[in-house]
Order: C-alpha cells, then sequence, then structure tokens
C-alpha cells in the first residue's frame, strides 16, 4: 500500500491531501501525516539507489542538468521559502549508445554553483545545459584541470527568445532568425540515433553553414538597433555564448539542445503546481529521491508501481548492496515477480 501512494504522488502527481479526500470518500481514514511518514520510511530505503543512478550518469560521456524552484515550509514559520530541485540525465541513445537512460533528482536550498559542483564532482564529460550562470563559472572554475568537463549549450533556449518577439511580430530580424534555425533541427532529426561520426559529418556538412549565418547576421544588426531591447538581449545572449552553443558541431556526442532534461524535470513542475509546496527540508529530500526512481522506471518503460513493489521486497529480504545494480529499473524483469 505504501507503495502507491508514492507512487501516485511523485509519478502521477496526486498530492497527498487529495488522496486522503478520496479515501475518505471510500469511508477510509488515512491521514496525509501518515502517509507522509510511510513516504519518508521509502524514500530513506531508495536513497542508496538513487545515489547508484547519479553515480552511473557522472561516469557518462555526456550529461545533462537543468534545477527548478520548490517551493517549502520553513522549519516552525508556517511559512514557504524557495528551494531547488536539480535534475542531472543521461540518455546516449540519440548518438547511437546503449547505456539505459536515467534521471537524478537533488534538493537543495540553493541555487548557486556550488550545488552543482557538487552534484557533477568527478564528471568529465560534456555537460548540457542552458545559459544559466552557474553552469558558466562551473565551467570556467574546471577549465585547465586534467579532468575538466566540456560544456555544450541550448539552441532550444535561444531560440524562445527571438520565437517570443516573432510571434508577436515585434521583429523581422528574429522571424528571420527563427526561420533559419529550423533548418538546423532538420538535420537533428535526420541524424538521430546515428554514430557520433555520421552525426558530426553531417552538422559540418549543413548545420555549420547555418549557425555561421546566424552570428554573422546577429553581429551586422546588433549595432543598428536599441541596446536596450529584447532583440539585442537576444543577440547579445547568443553571442556572449558563442563557443559553447557551436560545440555540438565538432562533437557528435553533444545535442543542439537540452530538451532531454527538460523532459524529466516538466512532471515535477506538475507535482509542484498540485502540491504547492514541500512540507520540509527532509520532504523535500524525499520527494527527490523517490522521483529520481520511478522516473528512470518511466524513462525505461517500466511501471513503477510493480518496480517499487518488486524492489521494496527484495530490499526487506536483505538485498546485498554489491547486488544493487540489478535492483535498476532498467534491470527490471518481471518474470520474477
Amino acid at each position: 500500500m505504501k507503495e502507491g501512494y508514492s507512487v501516485s504522488k511523485y509519478a502521477d502527481g496526486l498530492p497527498l491531501y487529495r488522496q486522503e479526500a478520496i479515501y475518505a470518500r471510500d469511508g477510509v481514514e488515512l491521514s496525509r501525516a501518515l502517509m507522509a511518514q510511510w513516504m519518508g520510511k521509502v524514500g530513506f530505503e531508495l536513497q542508496p539507489l538513487a545515489d547508484h543512478v547519479l553515480e552511473r550518469i557522472r561516469q557518462a560521456e555526456r550529461m545533462f542538468a537543468d534545477e527548478t524552484s520548490l517551493p517549502t515550509l520553513a522549519p516552525g514559520s508556517g511559512k514557504v521559502r524557495k528551494a531547488w530541485l536539480w535534475a542531472y540525465a543521461r540518455d546516449d541513445r540519440p548518438f547511437g549508445g546503449t547505456a539505459p537512460p536515467m534521471v537524478a533528482y537533488h534538493f537543495e536550498d540553493s541555487r548557486g554553483s556550488e550545488c552543482v559542483a557538487r552534484h557533477v564532482a568527478g564528471f568529465t564529460g560534456i555537460l548540457q545545459v542552458d545559459g544559466y550562470s552557474a553552469y558558466t563559472k562551473l565551467d570556467k572554475a574546471s577549465a585547465g584541470t586534467n579532468d575538466a568537463m566540456t560544456l555544450a549549450g541550448c539552441w532550444a533556449h535561444l531560440r524562445r527568445r527571438f520565437y517570443e518577439l516573432h510571434i508577436s511580430g515585434a521583429s523581422r530580424l528574429a522571424s528571420q532568425t527563427v526561420a533559419t534555425m529550423a533548418g538546423l533541427w532538420k538535420v537533428e532529426d535526420e541524424i538521430r540515433g546515428h554514430s557520433p561520426a555520421a552525426r558530426m559529418a553531417a552538422r559540418q556538412d549543413r548545420s555549420a553553414a547555418i549557425v555561421a549565418h546566424l552570428f554573422r547576421l546577429w553581429e551586422k544588426e546588433l549595432p543598428r538597433i536599441s541596446g536596450k531591447s529584447k532583440l539585442a538581449e537576444a543577440i547579445r545572449y547568443a553571442t556572449s555564448r558563442r563557443a559553447v552553443l557551436e560545440h555540438f558541431l565538432i562533437d557528435g556526442r553533444a545535442e543542439i539542445d537540452s530538451n532531454i532534461v527538460e523532459r524529466d524535470i516538466r512532471p515535477q513542475t506538475i507535482i509542484r503546481k498540485n502540491s504547492l509546496f514541500a512540507g520540509s527540508e527532509g520532504g523535500g529530500r524525499v520527494w527527490a529521491t523517490i522521483a529520481t526512481m520511478l522516473q528512470t522506471a518511466k524513462m525505461n518503460g517500466v511501471d513503477p508501481l510493480v518496480w517499487l513493489q518488486q524492489t521494496l521486497e527484495r530490499i526487506a529480504k536483505g538485498w546485498t548492496i554489491s547486488r544493487i545494480d540489478q535492483l535498476m529499473p532498467w534491470n527490471f524483469n518481471p518474470a520474477t515477480l
């Protein structure tokens, strides 16, 4: 039964107060406080598994990172303060990799660069992110070290800045930019799942010219427009991040955008909207732990409820930590139930 409450909240977005009301209609008195206690115990048992998922992500050639706010009750005050849910995803399938997809969430009371630095410690691959300054600081801090990672930018975030101006009809240049960028995603649609070498060759042959044209266009037009305009802000956003935005042209493992992790963080924003806030810091950590495992199960086409039931039963029977990888959703085998 405990598994069902956890899945209903963290996989289906049904907060505890709604579950409490549903059970009450059926004549079952089940308080949200009791359900929260049960989920705390589930989170405790799953924490080593969630840590293992993040470790597997750090071993990847490429990972994605993103973050979203998570309002949380401040202890003793009854007031809500802002905390953060960080997300780290791995999905090698777009460049022909065979590793399973996975995502790990971390709850923090900060959005600072020290958080992401701690989370990705030891990672030496490509970190695919949006333009948030915490990632830029992390990139600069690792520059010149033997274990330096490489930052790759997100064209989708850049496109949104121009798209907002395009749909409002505010800028001919913005509309031209959006139309030109479409050619980049057309190439990506055709090379998804191909080897890194094939992807890089296609991008060099077709995408590089589009990118070069866009930067020439922006640099030409920037002096002619108001420096305080939204269009100027969008152009400066691009030109100040040119190196990371162009990285996908020279490395076939990189993506053109960070949409993979955005898709993984979107379910958490829905849960946040329905739940309003996390009840405490401990609740936030439980949220991150359980969501890590259930979302990873969904990414691998596994029923999260069935996986959770089997996994908690195995843990209760003394499953050893040395066999932790066999508990992962990507190794789930319903035939063993």
